[in-house]
């Protein structure tokens, strides 16, 4: 029976429970959207983040509240890449995050996560700490102030990157990789929408890490994932299945000169800082995938995904340069008050019923995930313009 390989989740337009939609529809998915006003990801978005993963069970979100305890200690991060300005859409993934923390008593750590190093911008760093502060966001361990856990730069975490390898190389879980230098380039990024590219053949997969000494050309060191079907219990999106060899294919983790690629950096710092609560954009909702893969083979805890829809412009493609200036530093230079973009942001998680603005500790106990909209939030040119002129 064939399955669905490109799924989104939409709003029952009737009631609080979620419908699955389904893009391609077999015997067994349904599909239904009473809604014609909802917006879908565009086709490279769609692929990359519901790419082959199989959402099943009603995806009841009621049952998700945000002042859920837990015998352990609650810590979240913010963990922002400088390889160019913050946006709105950075924004509002980093305050859902912040407040579903936050709402909870919780512990916030801020991750710089630099090792992308031919597209990190100098002064970056900076501003992201700049843009973070002035949105009203604090955290309790990080760069610009120190911490039990540090450092918090990953350029300055490369010992512990290779120490991880090195473990895995041992466990004849990674094997070098010969193949296409673009996986070898784009694996120190977060992979994003039209980036997943076709699920690796296998081509190299018969090596074993003893192999690497008598390569002459450049490798990567691939991860070698299982061909288990895992669930996830993702606390926005639901329950969400994949099988890793048959949906997401092995994946680069390491290059010859060490230098780590995303999916172990965030894997290690993520452990070794005791993060307890993942939350980011669900374009990188496969990449929970390939991380429990490394979590499991460190036999380390896994800590709980929050996964939730990201800022796209008009076009329903992700925000980025080509919708214009959305940068947050605009509107921080440009004397906006934080409180004007809270609101926007607040209206767009469904908080409040309009776009007043607001401040950010008055959040705290209106926060709720599962008031969220399923669909991306669309910022236009008009809103943007609001934002500046103080017309929203």
């Amino acid at each position: 029976m064939e399955a669905c390989p490109l799924l989104t989740l939409l709003r029952d337009s009737d009631s609080s429970r979620w419908t699955l939609f389904a893009l391609r529809v077999s015997g067994v998915w349904q599909a239904e959207c009473e809604s014609q006003s909802d917006i879908a990801y565009d086709a490279a978005s769609r692929e990359c983040v519901k790419t082959q993963l199989h959402l099943r069970g009603s995806c009841d979100r009621q049952s998700v509240h945000p002042m859920a305890t837990s015998s352990h200690p609650l810590v979240g991060r913010l963990a922002p890449s400088p390889t160019g300005a913050q946006h709105v859409g950075n924004a509002r993934t980093f305050l859902i995050a912040w407040l579903s923390i936050r709402s909870r008593g919780g512990r916030v750590i801020l991750r710089i996560e630099d090792i992308d190093s031919p597209r990190v911008k100098p002064w970056a760093v900076q501003q992201v700490i700049d843009d973070l502060r002035w949105l009203g966001l604090d955290w309790d361990e990080g760069p610009d102030i120190g911490g039990p856990q540090a450092p918090y730069m990953q350029t300055e975490r490369l010992a512990r990157y290779a120490a991880a390898l090195e473990f895995l190389k041992q466990g004849d879980r990674i094997y070098p990789c010969l193949c296409t230098r673009t996986d070898i380039a784009e694996a120190a990024s977060a992979p994003h929408p039209g980036q997943e590219g076709p699920i690796y053949p296998g081509t190299c997969s018969h090596r074993t890490p003893a192999d690497a000494v008598s390569l002459a050309a450049e490798y990567a060191w691939r991860f070698r994932v299982s061909d288990q079907t895992h669930q996830l219990d993702d606390r926005f999106c639901g329950s969400v299945s994949c099988c890793p060899a048959r949906e997401l294919g092995d994946f680069v983790i390491g290059k010859k000169d060490g230098t780590p690629a995303y999916q172990l950096a965030v894997v290690v710092d993520d452990h070794e800082m005791g993060v307890t609560e993942v939350c980011r954009g669900d374009d990188l909702l496969p990449s929970a995938f390939r991380q429990r893969e490394l979590y499991e083979a460190f036999h380390w805890q896994l800590p709980k995904f929050v996964h939730v829809p990201l800022v796209v412009g008009a076009d329903g493609r992700r925000l980025a340069k080509r919708h214009g200036d959305t940068r947050i530093s605009v509107l921080r230079e440009q004397g906006v008050p934080p409180e004007r973009l809270l609101g926007v942001l607040a209206w767009s998680c469904g908080w409040q019923a309009d776009r007043y603005p607001v401040a950010i500790a008055d959040l705290l106990p209106v926060f709720d995930l599962s008031r969220i909209p399923s669909t991306p939030f669309v910022m236009t040119e008009s809103l943007w313009r609001e934002l500046l002129l103080g017309t929203v």
